[in-house]
């Protein structure tokens, strides 16, 4: 089991941006997934990986493909109290799923 997070490159989050908004695309998709991928996923040790993203289109690109695959999946957009103005998308996760299908989607990204 495994989840991959992409962040946008794009956009200049600084460093803890960047990481509060890695934190809710992970929790928000792991709300998202049925109790027995939550299960499988917890107790196999959280695999996680952080993606390059190009931009929005990438993202949402992305999130239909994880929708296909039947994945878990949450889109974040901040709220606009810091650096971004309201409503940018800025991360996505997939996942938790099984690392060979998580890969079907974000497997040709580069780690952030």
């Amino acid at each position: 089991m495994k989840q991959a997070i992409v962040a946008r490159t794009d956009i200049g989050m600084g460093t803890g941006k960047l990481a509060a908004q890695v934190a809710h695309a992970s929790l928000k998709a792991y709300e998202n997934a049925d109790s027995d991928a939550q299960r499988k996923w917890t107790s196999g040790g959280q695999k996680k990986i952080v993606l390059k993203g190009a931009g929005q289109k990438q993202l949402r690109e992305l999130a239909d493909r994880a929708r296909q695959e039947r994945l878990p999946y949450a889109l974040v957009t901040d709220a606009g109290h810091t650096q971004l103005e309201p409503g940018t998308v800025t991360t996505l996760a997939v996942g938790p799923g099984p690392e060979n299908i998580v890969d079907k989607v974000t497997g040709d990204l580069r780690l952030y």
